[in-house]
Parts: C-alpha cells; structure tokens; sequence
C-alpha cells in the first residue's frame, strides 16, 4: 500500500486543497483520501479521489468554512495562541491534552514536536467543490474528542455515506493507530470490489 502525506497548512484552503490534488493525480488509480480536522475542509475540494475518509474532520458544504462551523472546545481555544500576520499555533504544553489526551505520553510528545504553524484563514476557506456530494465517504466520529465536539462531528457525519464511531479523542492515528490503518484497507478491499 503506497502512502502520500502532504503538508498543509501552506497558508490558504484553496493552496492546501492545491497540494493534495497533485497527490492524488499522482496516482494510477482512485485513491482513498483521509483528511482530519481541518484536513476534511481540504479533501472536500479534491477530484479523482476512489473514497474519502473524514476522521473528526470538517465536511463542509457549498459557502461553508470549518471557522463557520465552530465545535471548537473551550480547550482548544485555551491553547491557541495568535502568531504573526494572523497565523495560529498551539502552545505546547496544552496541545497534548487537547489533540493527544488518550495517547501514550511517549507519542503525544513526538506528535506535539510535530505541530505546525496554521495560516491566516484557512479555517475560514470556503471549498470550491464538495466531493464528498459524489464520491463514496465514510465519517469517523472520534467520540472522546476534546477538540472538535463529537456533537458538532455527528452533524457532518450526516452527509457521508458511512459513520463509525470511535471510543477515541481526537488524533486516534497516534494512540490507536490500528484503528485507522484497518479503516483504511476495508476502504480499498471496497473499491476493489466496486472496480
């Protein structure tokens, strides 16, 4: 199973969508797309894509932004801090226990290093399309999420084609990493059997 991760938050919904597109075109076959959090808004925008996975992600609709959704936790809000020229970050100490809080601490650690810089607006971006309208999707619903209400989560979850529900908080990729990957492949043994 080949894996592409781009990089977001390049500044904008629109270049973060940009970059996940040639992703995709680089395949030779219908990719499955997994994008969460904000990371739904992006592969909201995306064509081509075989099924996409929305993990306690933003599944917006026409003149929709994920600022405009709100859900944000009292938490999160707690923890981002205004960078330069409009930019957002989250302050170290607290993003473990917001973003990574039923993780193992070894993992939660690494993933915190891992944090990036947001850019002005791109919570506010508007997608240009929604693909999740004609291409199969599936909504995760992190249930122990202390980022994103799973309230706020279960009202997207409506416009998929799918919902499952995880006892998880909001990164399962980090702490149960197994959930996500055995998600994955059940998604392409699908297509492969649509194909």
């Amino acid at each position: 199973m080949e894996v592409v991760v781009p990089e977001l938050h390049r500044g904008s919904l629109r270049e973060d969508t940009r970059v996940v597109q040639e992703a995709v075109d680089g395949f030779g076959v219908a990719p499955v797309v997994v994008g969460h959090s904000y990371g739904g808004s992006v592969i909201t925008g995306v064509r081509g894509a075989g099924h996409l996975v929305y993990l306690a992600a933003f599944v917006l609709d026409a003149g929709e932004s994920a600022a405009g959704w709100g859900g944000g936790s009292a938490a999160l809000r707690d923890a981002v801090v205004a960078g330069e020229e409009g930019a957002t970050r989250l302050r170290p100490e607290l993003a473990a226990g917001v973003l990574y809080d039923d993780c193992p601490a070894p993992l939660a650690r690494r993933a915190v290093g891992l944090l990036r810089e947001q850019g002005p607006g791109c919570g506010r971006g508007v997608p240009e399309r929604q693909g999740w309208r004609t291409t199969p999707s599936t909504y995760v619903v992190c249930a122990r999420d202390r980022a994103i209400d799973p309230g706020v989560q279960r009202r997207m979850a409506a416009r998929c084609g799918e919902v499952r529900e995880w006892p998880t908080g909001h990164s399962p990729f980090v702490g149960r990493p197994e959930l996500v990957v055995g998600l994955v492949r059940e998604v392409l043994a699908g297509i492969g059997g649509r194909g």
